[in-house]
């Protein structure tokens, strides 16, 4: 049987491009790309802000007695 070989799903010239793009820059290797600093970053900086508010929040509430039910 002859055996069928697929087209590569992108040019071998194109990923080289990639590649080398991609070794040249001297970030860590997780922002190297655009948007990436956003995913890496904000999101858990966001996150981490929001929680502590609330924690914050309740200890606060806690402290003054406020929300409680009779």
């Amino acid at each position: 049987m002859a055996e069928v070989t697929e087209q590569p799903f992108r040019p071998r010239e194109k990923l080289i491009e990639k590649q080398k793009f991609y070794q040249s820059i001297h970030k860590h290797t997780y922002l190297k790309g655009p948007y990436d600093k956003i995913t890496s970053v904000a999101i858990p900086v966001a996150l981490a802000s929001t929680c502590l508010f609330l924690i914050g929040r309740g200890i606060y509430n806690m402290s003054h007695g406020i929300g409680k039910k009779e």
